[in-house]
């Protein structure tokens, strides 16, 4: 088990490793995938605006790639996933939007819903015949404010509240790592599914709500208590290459998780809810159309 004061100084040698991060343009996802690339890591960053990407890359340096990537339209994510033919070490499904005004995704999904579980799940699920050691989910403390339900994942009857639906997709991304994760070890698989929170890192997810006085409110926030986006990385990079258990989830250990070095922190009762997870698989397989590819893993 790594020291319990990890920081990104004791980031392993990555050489020889490829790694694919979504959303590693911005924030903790390009601290990440710089840090990553730093360490000799093979680093694809898959990014919904390919020009934002390419200028992101001059800053990452390395061996970086950028392909682009649309998580709010499964058809981007299906030829992404397609067009993968080289073996992935790990996946950082780190891209997503936050508190965001009512919108829809390509297929018809509420954009939180969509673009933070469903597009990663799809993409998770095409992708894991390729996938040699493991997924990481970047989730978020706001999970403990979430409520799965599972008659309207999409709010479609419900009065939609910007709040709740983050805290939906949240708690979903750790569903999601349960479920994963049990489907590893039912078949015999060593990839392992494990998560990861920032605490509150200053990111560009402040600020972009679409209601000018929340924004404002956030950004003073964040300027108050946040850590830098570094930091907020390093549960990321902690939770993608220690050698931590599968299913393990991974946060600041500082007060209330706010900030501080990475460790193994808890997770809410629904969040741990084996049923309601696998519950949730079944729906999301039913929306997306993609299913667990446990014939590939298993051959």
């Amino acid at each position: 088990m790594p020291s319990p004061s990890w920081t990104a100084a004791d980031l392993a040698d990555q050489q020889g490793r490829r790694i694919v991060i979504t959303g590693g343009n911005s924030g903790i996802g390009l601290v990440a995938a710089r840090l990553l690339a730093g360490a000799g890591a093979q680093v694809t960053i898959a990014v919904r605006d390919q020009a934002k990407g390419e200028q992101a890359a001059t800053e990452i340096g390395g061996d970086t790639e950028v392909r682009a990537l649309d998580l709010a339209d499964l058809n981007s994510v299906r030829a992404f996933a397609a067009e993968t033919s080289e073996p992935i070490d790990v996946l950082i499904n780190n891209a997503g939007v936050m508190a965001t005004p009512l919108g829809r995704t390509a297929q018809g999904f509420e954009t939180q819903f969509g673009v933070n579980h469903l597009g990663h799940f799809a993409l998770t699920n095409l992708l894991l015949p390729k996938i040699t050691d493991r997924v990481v989910a970047v989730a978020s403390g706001a999970h403990r404010r979430g409520h799965i339900d599972l008659d309207d994942l999409n709010w479609e009857r419900r009065s939609y509240q910007r709040w709740a639906a983050y805290g939906q997709s949240k708690l979903a991304n750790l569903l999601f790592v349960l479920e994963l994760e049990r489907r590893l070890v039912e078949i015999g698989s060593s990839i392992r599914a494990t998560a990861a929170h920032p605490g509150y890192a200053a990111t560009n997810l402040q600020g972009h709500s679409g209601h000018p006085r929340v924004d404002r409110a956030a950004m003073a926030l964040s300027k108050l208590i946040a850590q830098p986006a570094e930091g907020g990385a390093w549960s990321t990079l902690f939770a993608a290459t220690a050698d931590i258990p599968g299913g393990s989830y991974v946060g600041p250990g500082g007060r209330n998780e706010m900030r501080g070095v990475p460790t193994l922190v808890g997770r809410s009762r629904m969040a741990s809810d084996v049923e309601l997870a696998r519950q949730l698989w079944t729906a999301s397989e039913q929306l997306t159309g993609v299913r667990f590819p446990a014939e590939a893993l298993a051959e």
